[in-house]
């Protein structure tokens, strides 16, 4: 019998290569390519899981015939995991969310497949990772009631999709994908094949059923979704769950979503009975601010389409080695060391020899340009040792020539800092001149050109 053929293929990129090589051609990964034997070419396409033998054949639809209202959003009834997801679950969608272990993807989850379960029509929760008792205990320390929420403990794709044929749920959850084998492959669960031919079977019973189907993803040590980038192509909606393990507060945020606004974030709590959602996140954020210390800035940026008020911390001291350091968190440090080079060419001031740590307080991590204004007025009042006025909040790109640049969505950040209490902004120039119907009460607005201006006006 001819022995069967193999193939090494990147767990990276997912190129084959016929024999095994320490670094892949394609993308330069190290120490990445698995012998894998490919799927049978004989083997039929299951016709069963294909869309147009679902939805009722494959002719054309005229555009002005579709209608959208046929297929409503369902509420997942976390008001914060509907805003990610653009307003709720689009039927038919393929979500996928990704997180560190134990950050709370599963508690989230468990209670979204609960509420649909109650709310809307029965629900199928797969684990391949936990048993159904051990996912019964998880629900009854979230108080979920009884509701047509039936649980899987299989990793076999094929049982799966004969689940969801016999059931017809409302909802899937697949937790995880990476723990699902098809009986077609003969590599591991986990592997680069066995991922993208999950993921497309799951695709073809969600847009076919209309059903829509969540997938749990693992992440790599570098914080990448585990598996071929092809997947993240293949679904609707990437979702990443972030968070601190020493912070109780739980950030969902969106990368990708065909049915709504990316980057998008949703703000929930770890409690003992699960996760809350924070539907005021600038109130979490500066519950406990340093109010009148020098080295402290608050800073308004957007997140999607919501405006978030954080606050910048920095710490400036003398090096005691010859060289000095440069440390941030929540911010990129490379954007860090750009500003520090601005203040000193542009500003005058003189950080050659010392120490930066520079701090965004709550575990927030912030990525915008609009965040530049804020870590120079942050370290500049750190090294002068004079606080930031108690009511002033602060926004504007940073130039390499000094000048500061206007952002989008100026009078949005504004509105939210009069609401929370902020008499006075300092802005770009550019976003200083809004009409009158969008400028908030109660609220001086600052515009100021250069980095000298804007320190001027926060440091007076």
């Amino acid at each position: 019998m001819k022995p069967a053929k193999t193939v090494y293929v990147c767990q990276e990129c997912g190129g084959q290569q016929p024999k095994w090589v320490g670094r892949c051609p394609d993308c330069d990964a190290w120490n990445t390519l698995v012998e894998e034997q490919p799927a049978p070419q004989s083997a039929p396409v299951a016709a069963n899981h294909r869309y147009s033998l679902v939805s009722g054949g494959a002719s054309a639809k005229l555009y002005s015939e579709i209608q959208t209202s046929d297929a409503p959003r369902i509420p997942s009834g976390v008001g914060e995991f509907d805003r990610v997801l653009g307003g709720g679950i689009v039927p038919g969608a393929l979500v996928l969310l990704g997180g560190e272990p134990g950050i709370g993807k599963s508690t989230l989850l468990l209670q979204v497949a609960a509420h649909v379960a109650r709310t809307v029509g029965p629900v199928l929760y797969s684990s391949g990772e936990e048993s159904e008792h051990q996912i019964k205990l998880r629900g009854e320390r979230l108080g979920v009631d009884r509701s047509p929420l039936y649980l899987l403990a299989e990793t076999c794709l094929e049982r799966i999709l004969e689940e969801i044929e016999r059931l017809k749920p409302s909802l899937v959850v697949v937790d995880s994908i990476q723990t699902i084998f098809s009986a077609r492959f003969q590599s591991a669960p986990g592997s680069i094949g066995q991922v993208r031919e999950v993921a497309t079977h799951l695709l073809f019973a969600a847009k076919g059923r209309n059903v829509p189907i969540v997938l749990v993803g693992h992440i790599t040590k570098d914080g990448n979704l585990a598996g071929p980038k092809a997947l993240e192509h293949v679904v609707d909606t990437v979702l990443y769950f972030e968070g601190e393990r020493h912070h109780a507060h739980r950030v969902v945020r969106t990368f990708k979503n065909r049915f709504g606004a990316a980057s998008e974030l949703g703000v929930f709590e770890m409690t003992g009975s699960g996760l809350r959602e924070i539907p005021n996140p600038s109130q979490l954020f500066l519950a406990e601010r340093s109010i009148g210390k020098p080295g402290s800035a608050v800073l308004c940026c957007i997140e999607g389409s919501r405006p978030i008020l954080v606050e910048v911390q920095a710490l400036v001291t003398s090096s005691t080695f010859g060289n000095a350091r440069r440390m941030a968190s929540g911010i990129d440090q490379q954007r860090l060391s750009l500003l520090l080079a601005v203040m000193e060419k542009r500003a005058g001031l003189n950080l050659l020899g010392d120490d930066v740590y520079v701090n965004v307080a709550g575990g927030m991590t912030v990525d915008e340009p609009a965040a530049d204004l804020g870590v120079v007025a942050a370290v500049a009042s750190s090294v002068q040792n004079r606080a930031v006025g108690t009511n002033t909040a602060v926004f504007g790109e940073v130039g390499l020539g000094g000048e500061i640049r206007a952002i989008m969505q100026a009078s949005l950040r504004l509105r939210e800092a009069a609401r929370m209490g902020f008499e006075r902004c300092i802005v770009p120039l550019a976003n200083a001149d809004i009409p009158r119907s969008e400028r908030p009460a109660n609220c001086e607005i600052v515009g100021v050109r250069t980095v000298d201006e804007a320190l001027q006006a926060l440091l007076q």
